[in-house]
Order: structure tokens, then sequence, then C-alpha cells
């Protein structure tokens, strides 16, 4: 990037975090505590670089809005069953892609860019769109990494669903995103499930 468009992008990005840091709720980290969507913000943007270095500007815009807000549209306003999962979901994806188009717009960016960062953020073209793809990468990395081994502790007596979920995960996953997940140091619980998930002994 430029020098101009370089210091356009850290503001952006300054933005989002500062949208993120009013989340109410906290997480400990390194025994600190820091709003939830704020430190997701951080992982995903730390885990795009480190699995795809040469990422492009609005992508790494995407990463780091990808939860953005999110507190603010509880899952509780939906009904508890997979329809309401699906369009609670669906809605968060339009959410975030209208407050971080906001973002953008204030600072400059172009209504073709700010349509990228949306496109990303609703997963549009998941299959075709290479950039698309990187982003649902980092995504189950950030949950494998840091926030699996935590809903393993909710669903102790429920293999069968933890392995199903990892499984999903996987398929969600390209050949470079699995062998990035391969590669990462997990928990012992969580390398026994995705051995079971993966089919090996």
């Amino acid at each position: 990037m430029s020098e101009i468009s370089e210091a356009r992008f850290r503001k952006t990005i300054s933005e989002m975090d500062a949208a993120n840091e009013q989340d109410p709720h906290q997480e400990l980290v390194n025994g600190k505590p820091i709003p939830k969507e704020l430190i997701y913000g951080i992982r995903m943007s730390e885990m795009l670089i480190e699995t795809y270095p040469d990422a492009q500007e609005c992508l790494r815009l995407a990463a780091r809005a990808q939860h953005i807000q999110r507190w603010t549209i509880p899952r509780t306003d939906y009904p508890m069953d997979r329809k309401g999962y699906l369009r609670w979901r669906t809605r968060l994806k339009q959410f975030h892609g209208e407050l971080a188009g906001n973002i953008m717009k204030d600072n400059g960016y172009s209504e073709l860019e700010i349509r990228k960062v949306e496109d990303l953020l609703n997963k549009r073209r998941l299959k075709t769109d290479p950039e698309v793809q990187a982003l649902e990468d980092v995504v189950c990395l950030v949950f494998l990494k840091y926030y699996f081994q935590d809903f393993i502790q909710k669903h102790l007596d429920e293999t069968h669903k933890l392995i199903g979920i990892l499984q999903k995960t996987w398929n969600k996953m390209s050949e470079k995103g699995q062998q990035k997940a391969l590669a990462m140091s997990h928990p012992e619980p969580v390398k026994r499930l995705l051995a079971a998930a993966l089919g090996e002994t």
C-alpha cells in the first residue's frame, strides 16, 4: 500500500476496533480483561497475515470486521431452532457488512471497495472467489485455535456432536486452510477429536 492508503487503512482499522471496544462482554487474555469482539478482530487479522501474508486491503478489512459489534444482535432475538439460527446468521452478515461499509465510506473508500468487503463478509461466491475462501479459512482457524477448547468444556458428554462440528469446519476450509490447521499446536482434547473427525486412529 502507498503511504496515503496505509494511513487510511490504519484509521479504518482503528475505527473498527473502537466500535468493538464497546462490547460489554469481556475475555481474559494473559490475565487482562479485553472486550470479546475486539480481541476476536485482532486474532482474525493476525491469523490472516500468518496464513495469507499477501492478503489485499479489502480482505484485511473484512477479517477485522468479521464480528464487528456482533453482540448488538443477540441469538436470543431469533427462534431457538435451525431456521432461527440461519436467520440470525444471515442478519449478522448483513449487519457486519453495513457497519464496515459505513466506516469505510467515512474514510474515503470507493463504492467498489465497500461492495467487495460486504461481499466478503456475506460469503458471496464462496466457491469461486479465492478471497472469500481465504476469509472462511481464517474464521475456521481462529475458531480451532482460540475457541474450540472452551466449546469442548461445555459439551463434554457430546463427543458425537463435537466430531460433527469439526467435520463441518474441516469441509469449509480449503486444502491450504486444512494444512494450516494440522500444523498448529492443539491441546490434547482437540487433537483427539480432530483425529476422530478425520478418521485417524
